[in-house]
């Protein structure tokens, strides 16, 4: 799960999980119909915000092969190496499975 990128601040690195393709009755799902899929798995993380007060820096609650729940329009997709990944904020998510 290695990468050569590292996100800056509060950011994290997520791999999307495959998009279904077949619903639970056995119909296969075309690709121009199927939802972006909400969860993934952390492959990058940054080291964390440092706060506007006194400047200490806040360490990041989640690390690198965590899976994870997020916004369906969160983050900005990139291309690596033929794979698609997603660069978000930490605040982005909403929960870790």
């Amino acid at each position: 799960m290695s990468l050569n990128i590292k996100p800056l601040a509060d950011r994290v690195v997520v791999e999307a999980a495959a998009a279904e393709t077949k619903t639970a009755s056995g119909i296969y799902i075309p690709e121009t119909a199927q939802e972006k899929p909400q969860k993934g798995t952390i492959v990058s993380v940054g080291p964390g915000k440092y706060a506007d007060v006194s400047g200490a820096l806040i360490p990041m609650t989640i690390k690198v092969g965590d899976s994870v729940l997020y916004g369906k329009y969160a983050g900005t997709e990139i291309n690596l190496d033929g794979k698609e990944y997603l660069i978000m904020r930490e605040s982005d998510i909403y929960a870790v499975l």
